[in-house]
């Protein structure tokens, strides 16, 4: 599947699920279209280490090369893994530590974004 293929919504929930494989939670996709002018979607989640999110980071990183042949444009934080910036274009991931995540407060910045809470944590 190329990036055209993969836009928007499918690719903020392949991210999605690739993050609640490796046991993210806390994930919700951010609606950011008319919003934003840069992305269509912010997947954010937290790991409850730098280690977990690392392999979050990681997962995501290799199943969207070998399913899709897609690698980020940037990928920032990394060596401190307290808050994880993946940029797909259309999706940014922020993968977070829970106590980084509340300082930023990133959903609640983007609050009058539809938001849509995913993966196995998500209230149905």
């Amino acid at each position: 599947m190329t990036h055209n293929e993969l836009e928007g919504a499918r690719m903020a929930a392949a991210i999605a699920e690739y993050a609640d494989d490796r046991k993210a939670t806390d994930i919700v996709e951010l609606d950011l279209r008319g919003v934003l002018g840069y992305a269509d979607y912010f997947v954010v989640c937290s790991g409850n280490s730098d280690r977990q999110v690392k392999a979050i980071h990681d997962g995501i990183h290799e199943r969207m090369k070998r399913e899709h042949g897609l690698l980020p444009r940037r990928v920032e934080g990394l060596p401190q893994a307290q808050w994880v910036l993946m940029d797909y274009l259309d999706v940014v991931v922020h993968i977070f530590t829970p106590d980084t995540r509340e300082f930023y407060r990133l959903e609640q910045l983007w609050g009058e974004a539809p938001a849509r809470a995913v993966g196995s944590g998500a209230e149905s």
